[in-house]
């Protein structure tokens, strides 16, 4: 018991020193973390027969918007790191795939947000025709996650399910 204690303060200290030398990405990462799990949650929530819903025929449909962030955070996440990513959740309509696709976008993200630096964020990359810091890649895919979670929220609220982040409120 005493290792354990030992080790998990250790471990405690070297993600504290972390934040501490890197406050920006240490505050990116954050936010990143907080809408991964919210639209994780999301995405399992909506039952599957309602992947298909569009609340006007003009929109894409609640597994379309699934998959269109998982496909834009491999992308943005692939700027970041010097790769060309392109996502293959278009086309995709069941609730398992597009969840998939979304865990994958996650797993791939979740690299290059843990990896990331102060520094290195401070380096300029090509995004959309113009050039931005890596950072400030990483925290228009915040930006887009939760954008794109805004929408989900009607959807949820429309089929009459409590959206993750209002889970446990009256």
């Amino acid at each position: 018991m005493k290792r354990f204690s030992i080790l998990t303060l250790m471990i405690a200290c070297v993600g504290l020193a972390n934040a501490q030398d890197n406050p920006f990405t240490a505050d990116v990462r954050s936010s990143y973390n907080g809408i991964k799990t919210t639209l994780m949650k999301a995405a399992e929530k909506m039952p599957e027969d309602s992947y298909s819903f569009k609340t006007v025929p003009s929109v894409r449909s609640y597994g379309e918007m699934i998959g269109h962030i998982a496909d834009v955070q491999l992308a943005l996440c692939g700027i970041v790191k010097g790769e060309q990513k392109k996502g293959t959740a278009a086309g995709k309509t069941s609730k398992t795939d597009l969840e998939n696709e979304l865990k994958a976008s996650f797993t791939y993200c979740d690299t290059v947000f843990d990896s990331m630096t102060d520094k290195e964020g401070a380096v300029k990359v090509k995004m959309f025709g113009r050039d931005m810091t890596k950072l400030g890649v990483l925290n228009f895919v915040v930006v887009h996650d939760n954008e794109m979670y805004g929408n989900l929220v009607a959807f949820l609220r429309i089929k009459g399910i409590v959206p993750p982040s209002s889970e446990g409120r009256p």
